[in-house]
């Protein structure tokens, strides 16, 4: 392991030995001084300390020689580190001379012709873009900035479609859960408006009985009146789960028979009482007529439209006289 150190670390191991002996030498002599001034001193303690002496003397010695080893070996290194640089500069100078020696020997003509064959060859390449180096750079750092923006895009993208799948998610989410309310409302109401009927709706499809028999039929099946009735018990469903402000129906009761005519007014007074909603109605019949808080007439006189507050009876009385009317 001591082989493999730094030789500075060598030296200074050496300086710190040889510091300790010289410090030892100087003990001894201080010793040695004070014994030979004690001439009545015991014998066996003058041989103790010679022996001491001279074993201190041997280590001071041995740390001497080791010291001027790693001196030696310091020099040493050295000086093969310039031998080293001196080798690769003369190797350096001789290719120099080398090539010197090569063209030294032509003659001027023949270096003329060498260097206009030179610069022939140098003439293929002038059509090469001189700028082509700066360009490269300038388009690899451009590259480099377009797929960092594609990165970010591609990021950005992601994010977008997991937004719309979330937000479709809860779109069906939500249809879902507005359908189930409107559905169960759908079959209270067609229960209401149709005695003894039951009505179901499904996705995409809706089966009604008005018997109460359990025969179901499909919208295609229905007469007039009675999907007039089926969309009335949607419209009614809806409003149940989210009420708009008001409702406008232009004469919704035209199909319908007198019981469905009268169950729809009634549920019309109702919902406006309940839900605070406003019902706006045009109608030919008593029965709506029958439950409305006011009622206007519309009367056309000379090509021009007048509207006019009636009363209930006087309302009642024009839709009887224009039933028995038409009934002529």
């Amino acid at each position: 392991m001591k082989e493999n150190r730094h030789p500075w670390l060598g030296s200074f191991e050496g300086d710190l030995i040889f510091d300790q002996k010289e410090g030892d030498l100087r003990s001894f002599a201080s010793h040695h001084r004070d014994l030979h001034h004690r001439p009545s001193s015991p014998n066996l303690e003058r041989c103790r300390w010679t022996t001491k002496a001279t074993c201190d003397y041997d280590l001071f010695q041995e740390s001497v020689e080791r010291r001027e080893r790693v001196s030696e070996g310091e020099r040493k290194m050295r000086e093969l580190t310039e031998m080293r640089g001196h080798r690769e500069d003369d190797r350096n100078v001789i290719e120099a001379a080398e090539r010197v020696k090569r063209y030294k020997r032509r003659n001027i003509k023949e270096l003329h012709k060498m260097l206009h064959r030179c610069n022939e060859q140098l003439q293929q390449f002038s059509h090469v873009n001189k700028k082509a180096l700066d360009q490269y750079i300038n388009f690899t750092e451009q590259r480099e900035e377009l797929q960092k923006r594609q990165a970010e895009l591609d990021a950005g993208d992601e994010k977008i479609r997991e937004l719309i799948s979330v937000l479709d998610q809860r779109k069906d989410e939500s249809i879902e859960r507005t359908f189930k309310g409107v559905a169960r409302h759908f079959r209270e109401i067609f229960s209401e408006l149709v005695q003894g009927g039951h009505g179901h709706l499904v996705m995409m499809k809706k089966k009604v009985s008005f018997t109460g028999q359990g025969e179901t039929q499909s919208m295609k099946q229905l007469s007039g009146g009675q999907k007039t009735v089926v969309a009335l018990t949607l419209i009614f469903a809806i409003q149940r789960c989210d009420p708009a402000p008001f409702y406008l129906f232009d004469e919704i009761d035209a199909a319908l028979d007198p019981q469905y005519r009268t169950a729809v007014g009634n549920m019309i007074r109702r919902l406006a009482d309940l839900a605070n909603t406003q019902f706006i109605t045009t109608t030919f019949r008593p029965e709506l007529v029958k439950v409305a808080d006011k009622i206007y007439g519309v009367t056309h006189k000379n090509r021009v439209s007048r509207v006019n507050i009636v009363s209930k009876e006087d309302a009642l009385e024009f839709i009887e006289h224009d039933q028995t009317h038409n009934a002529e």
